[in-house]
């Protein structure tokens, strides 16, 4: 069984337009685009859950609806597929939302992730959380727990890093390593800077989005003042944190998938479709078809 981690919530931030998925998000979040026929939120349910997390809060808006009414139970669905005999796919669809707990937090202003953090502060409580970006989907859980053990070790918050080529800082919120911290996985840094140019950056180091964050964040993030933008920053409150004690970063080669643009989501389509246990080797032999028609 795999390990889990000592944190047992996550939040999962999903109040945002999509406007990079329009105009398919304009009626469908682009959290419930599938991935075959799962939505891209619930594989990061399912992958909060294998790292042991037991309480979902998911920060959305009026605007879309659609994102609880997933979670709710559906009757009428469940007498249709079992009149039909399709009893194990009525019991995949009853088991959306058993597993966890869910709690739906409104974010009625789109200001921000940081903003959309501290939105979720009275159902979190007083614990370690997790913050999972649902535009990024991961291969597996194996990030969230070490993230976890990393936070946990050494009572500080925790993100996720990766290397990025300079072209690509402009795109992230980067770390600004402690001089001597740096190891092979794990690095302490005091700053971070939110999408810097590329002369300005102080590492190739990205925040990706899985963070394991102590409860005083929520303190940083009520404190702050919005950015020039407007927007309430999450990298402004992790810099608040790291001034009062350096933070750890995890520099992880996870395979990972941003799912909040066409190409991104069409990738992540491709790879879940040659890894399915029942379609896997017919859409590998059509791809194959089509590559030798082109």
């Amino acid at each position: 069984m795999p390990a889990t981690s000592p944190i047992r919530t996550a939040v999962i931030p999903a109040a945002g337009l999509g406007t990079r998925m329009l105009p398919a998000s304009k009626s469908v979040p682009k959290e419930l685009l599938p991935i075959i026929d799962r939505p891209a939120l619930q594989l990061v349910v399912d992958e909060a859950i294998g790292a042991g997390v037991d309480h979902v809060v998911i920060v959305t808006s009026a605007t879309k609806p659609a994102i609880r009414h997933y979670f709710e139970p559906s009757p009428e669905v469940d007498r249709s597929l079992r009149s039909q005999g399709r009893h194990e796919l009525a019991d995949r669809m009853a088991s959306v939302g058993r597993d966890v707990r869910v709690t739906f937090v409104d974010q009625d202003e789109a200001r921000g992730l940081g903003h959309a953090v501290g939105c979720a502060r009275a159902a979190v409580g007083s614990e370690s959380f997790f913050v999972m970006l649902p535009d990024e989907l991961m291969a597996d859980s194996s990030l969230l727990t070490e993230l976890a053990g990393a936070s946990a070790a050494l009572g500080v918050s925790a993100v996720a890093l990766k290397h990025v080529p300079p072209a690509d800082v402009v795109r992230y919120g980067i770390v600004d390593p402690v001089p001597g911290s740096t190891g092979d996985r794990m690095v302490r840094f005091a700053d971070v800077v939110e999408k810097p140019t590329i002369g300005r950056a102080p590492s190739d180091l990205a925040i990706i989005g899985r963070y394991a964050l102590t409860p005083d964040v929520f303190d940083e993030i009520a404190g702050l003042r919005p950015a020039t933008s407007g927007e309430i920053q999450l990298t402004d409150a992790l810099a608040a944190q790291g001034r009062r004690s350096p933070l750890v970063g995890v520099v992880s080669d996870i395979g990972r998938r941003d799912v909040g643009n066409p190409l991104g989501w069409l990738q992540a389509v491709v790879e879940a479709g040659l890894g399915h246990p029942d379609l896997g080797d017919e859409f590998r032999s059509w791809l194959r078809r089509l590559s030798v028609d082109d």
